[in-house]
């Protein structure tokens, strides 16, 4: 699912709107008004959830950026997933709540539910900020979801607001069978190593590798003086998670 990113992230990153003219504004409340499925009564609200605060050197009438909808977009997701999660998944424990939580609202997954909004066409952000990291762009969007929520619950109210969460995020992961997977290699990782009284898991960068805006790293990962595995990512974070992920690999194919 997430290798759609790829085409997502060059039109991204050469596309990104500066946008200053009123009018494009309004057009593109319009258009969002079309996706989201309701009238906008306050289209000052959704244009604070799209700004991002880079955008003020661009245009100092705006003062208000959507961090603050961001983090009330943030607290209405969490409450959303875990209501949806506890009414339908009765038979499972804290656990397993817990980690399909996380799941629901993992960063990559709020940012490919923004891409399925083109939700970059809306963003209004100063581009030289954004760079060419995959992080950097995938934060952007998945913050902006979150504004957008949180906007949907001022200007409407708590039930649009899930009705959008479950339409546009919940649903169609549910459909594609990966709702629950857990992603969080990492976390595995060190849950085995805790199971087994064994070390912690160690993560070392080995090399780094290309210009600065497309880094490679390279880390492995051991648990005592054993090797379990090596992972490359355009940062040290997906790196390690994928070095856990073989590592996880390695330990049920008992190759280790």
């Amino acid at each position: 699912m997430f290798k759609k990113f790829g085409a997502l992230f060059k039109f991204f990153s050469d596309k990104f709107i500066r946008r200053t003219n009123v009018l494009d504004i309004n057009q593109n409340l319009r258009s969002l008004e079309s996706l989201l499925g309701f009238t906008i009564l306050d289209k000052n609200i959704f244009i604070q959830a799209l700004t991002h605060r880079s955008y003020f050197e661009i245009n100092t009438d705006f003062k208000r950026s959507n961090e603050r909808l961001e983090f009330l977009g943030d607290a209405i997701l969490g409450m959303i997933a875990a209501d949806y999660l506890f009414e339908k998944y009765e038979s499972e424990g804290e656990g397993f709540l817990t980690k399909a939580r996380s799941s629901i609202v993992n960063r990559d997954r709020l940012a490919f539910a923004a891409s399925g909004l083109n939700l970059k066409n809306y963003i209004l952000i100063n581009a030289k900020y954004v760079g060419y990291s995959d992080d950097g762009l995938l934060s952007i969007l998945a913050d902006s979801f979150e504004a957008l929520i949180g906007a949907i619950y001022i200007d409407q109210n708590i039930e649009q607001a899930e009705q959008f969460i479950l339409k546009w995020l919940i649903y169609p992961f549910e459909e594609e069978h990966d709702f629950i997977l857990d992603k969080n290699y990492k976390g595995q990782l060190l849950e085995f190593s805790h199971a087994k009284k064994l070390d912690q898991p160690k993560y070392t960068v080995q090399k780094i590798e290309g210009p600065e805006h497309k880094r490679a790293f390279t880390v492995q990962v051991s648990i005592g003086s054993q090797i379990y595995g090596t992972g490359v990512g355009r940062s040290k974070k997906i790196a390690e998670q994928n070095a856990s992920k073989e590592a996880i690999n390695n330990i049920k194919s008992n190759s280790i």
